[in-house]
């Protein structure tokens, strides 16, 4: 994983006026390294860990079933938020990921809302940090950053739009934790295992 293949940067002045968004994924990155300044002076280049990779590659697995596709994902160009949405793509099938500097750790989540007021897709997935995603999630739903949500590592909220993408304008639908997707991963398998036990009955 990492920097390779990094298919372009997301940039609003490239897509046409209007908004055809009805449905936004929020996707907050896998566990990653404890920040550490002398293994990572940049902390941009903090990676996954192992066991990060694991567990998301199973919530992603129950994430498929949920979510089948999306029009775009578009991600922070942070090592961890960019190796998590590497995983969507390798796991899910979605769509390979697009660079969005509005997405990084730190930037103003109202940034973000001007990106999605450029896209014209239906479905737009986009991988970041907190407490970033939940006040873009709060901007968008309640119309400030005062509505109660936090995104755990691994987890993704649905939301739902009816008009144009902005403050106040959108309607959660879900919200599911890491764990909840990593049981429904875990469900899934056992049901698979059960039809193949009564196709050789």
């Amino acid at each position: 994983m990492g920097d390779a293949g990094r298919s372009g940067e997301c940039d609003a002045r490239a897509v046409l006026t209007g908004n055809g968004i009805t449905k936004l994924y929020l996707v907050r990155h896998a566990f990653a390294a404890h920040a550490d300044p002398e293994q990572w002076p940049d902390d941009a280049q903090r990676p996954l860990t192992p066991d990060g990779i694991r567990k998301f590659r199973a919530a992603a697995r129950a994430l498929r079933l949920v979510v089948p596709s999306v029009d775009v994902v578009l991600s922070s160009g942070y090592s961890r938020a960019w190796e998590t949405a590497v995983l969507l793509h390798d796991v899910t099938g979605w769509p390979g990921p697009l660079e969005c500097p509005p997405l990084e750790a730190g930037a103003a989540a109202s940034s973000a809302v001007d990106i999605l007021r450029g896209r014209s897709e239906d479905s737009v997935a986009l991988v970041g940090h907190e407490p970033h995603l939940s006040n873009l999630a709060s901007i968008l739903c309640a119309g400030d950053e005062g509505f109660p949500l936090e995104l755990k590592k691994g987890g993704v909220v649905h939301l739902r739009f009816d008009e144009e993408v902005g403050p106040g304008r959108g309607r959660l639908r879900w919200a599911l934790s890491p764990k909840i997707l990593r049981t429904i991963d875990a469900a899934s398998h056992q049901a698979e295992r059960g039809h193949a036990a009564l196709d050789q009955a």
